[in-house]
C-alpha cells in the first residue's frame, strides 16, 4: 500500500470577477482530477510551469487547503475525513518545507521558539524535551545549537532554509512537502540544501514530494516525476523514463527547454 494515495483531487479559486461572483465560469480550477501515489520512502518530483497547480496539489495532501472533491489517504487513514486527535496524530506525520525561506520565519521569534513551535502546538514534550531536540535538529541540519537564540534576520537565506527544514523535523515525520525549497536560493546555496535533503532522507528514513519548475534539481533528487499542466497530471513515471523518453508533448517542451536535459531522440 502506499504512504500516501491521491485519487481525483479538484480544487478551484475564484478568478477574481468579483466578491459575489458564484457561476463556474468565475473559477478556474487550479487542480483537476488528480490521482497519484507516492511510496514510502520515495521522493516524487512534481514539476511544472508556474502556475500549474502543484503547490496546491501539495497543499491538499497535507490539507492545508481543502479540496472541492476527492480522497487523500495517508497510511491507509482518510485525511479529509479525519478530525480531531485522529487529525493531529496525522499531521504530526506530514510536514511542509516552504518556498520562501524569508517570509516562513516569524521575525519576533527566536529561532528555538520557531523550530519548537510545531511540538508546543502538539504538546508532545517537556520544554526541557524541546530544546534538546531543537538542539538535535540544528546540528542534523548543518547549523549550530548557538544558533537557536538568535532571529531569523540575522541568517543568510540559505540558512534560514536550513532553519525551516529543522522546524519540519521535530515532530520525526514520514511525509514531507517540499514547496519549491530552493527557488529563492542561489544556484550554489540552493545545491546545497537539495544535497541535505538526499542526506536527511537517509538520517530519517523520510518519504518527500517534491515540488519545483526545474527539472535538473528534480532528476537529482526524485525516484520518479510527475508533470502537471494546467491543474492536470499529463505524465508520471520514473525519473530515467521522463528525462529520457517522455511521452507528452508537454514533458518534451519542458525538457526542451532545459539545457541540460536534452529529450532522447526517438
Amino acid at each position: 500500500m502506499p504512504l500516501v494515495q491521491a485519487e481525483h483531487l479538484v480544487k478551484s479559486f475564484s478568478s477574481g470577477q468579483g466578491a459575489f461572483a458564484t457561476s463556474s465560469a468565475a473559477r478556474i480550477r487550479a487542480v483537476n482530477d488528480v490521482s497519484l501515489a507516492i511510496e514510502s520512502g520515495e521522493t516524487l518530483g512534481l514539476v511544472g510551469e508556474s502556475g500549474s497547480g502543484k503547490s496546491t496539489l501539495g497543499r491538499m495532501l497535507l490539507r492545508l487547503v481543502e479540496p472541492d472533491s476527492g480522497s487523500v489517504h495517508f497510511d491507509g487513514h482518510d485525511v479529509l475525513t479525519a478530525r480531531g486527535s485522529e487529525l493531529r496524530r496525522l499531521r504530526r506525520d506530514m510536514q511542509i518545507i516552504f518556498q520562501d525561506p524569508f517570509g516562513s520565519l516569524d521575525p519576533r521569534m527566536t529561532v528555538e521558539q520557531i523550530v519548537c513551535e510545531p511540538v508546543v502546538v502538539h504538546g508532545s514534550e517537556s520544554r526541557s524535551g524541546r530544546s534538546r531536540r531543537a538542539a538535535e535538529m540544528m546540528r542534523a541540519v548543518g547549523l549550530d545549537e548557538s544558533a537557536l537564540g538568535r532571529y531569523p534576520h540575522e541568517f543568510s537565506g540559505g540558512q534560514r532554509q536550513r532553519v525551516g527544514i529543522a522546524r519540519a523535523l521535530m515532530l520525526r515525520p514520514r511525509f514531507i512537502v517540499a514547496d519549491e525549497p530552493v527557488s529563492a536560493l542561489d544556484v550554489s546555496v540552493g545545491a546545497q540544501i537539495v544535497n541535505l535533503l538526499r542526506q536527511l532522507q537517509r538520517d530519517f528514513q523520510l518519504t518527500y514530494l517534491f515540488i519545483s519548475h526545474s527539472l535538473p534539481v528534480v532528476r537529482y533528487l526524485a525516484n520518479r516525476i510527475a508533470v502537471m499542466k494546467q491543474g492536470e497530471l499529463v505524465e508520471i513515471g520514473t525519473t530515467e523514463q521522463i528525462t529520457t523518453a517522455p511521452r507528452h508533448a508537454y514533458t518534451r517542451t519542458l525538457l526542451a527547454a532545459t539545457p541540460e536535459l536534452e529529450p532522447a531522440v526517438n
